[in-house]
């Protein structure tokens, strides 16, 4: 939970204080779309709240960038695995590491900028 009562966009004209946002999940699958990027569990209100922006952005804007960083470093990591387990078997599936490594450095990239991924998008 953030330290601080400053509030925090959610998108479609919503916003939140930061210290009662207790619990993001991003939305996948069918229902992302259409603006729909992540459910905000808030301190008081019943249901989630649909914002239009992605869990890292609210994260990051609560103040929270030690938590933005983790979900990639934990890609990097099972991507390393990955690749070294594979190296020793003798079989590396080039095009799904390059998929993967394009992925992440896109990631990393954008959150990197303030997380416009259109402005610095990793060659495919």
């Amino acid at each position: 939970m953030a330290s601080n009562s400053r509030m925090v966009a959610l998108g479609f004209g919503k916003f939140a204080r930061a210290d009662r946002i207790f619990a993001l999940e991003r939305i996948r699958g069918e229902e992302r779309g259409e603006g729909r990027r992540t459910r905000v569990w808030i301190d008081g209100i019943t249901d989630p709240l649909i914002a239009s922006r992605t869990e890292i952005t609210i994260l990051r804007d609560m103040g929270q960038e030690s938590a933005v960083a983790a979900p990639e470093l934990d890609e990097a990591l099972d991507l390393a695995a990955r690749l070294a387990a594979a190296a020793e078997e003798g079989r590396v599936d080039l095009s799904d590491l390059g998929r993967r490594a394009r992925r992440l450095l896109a990631t990393t990239t954008a959150s990197s900028v303030g997380g416009d991924s259109t402005s610095h998008r990793v060659p495919e």
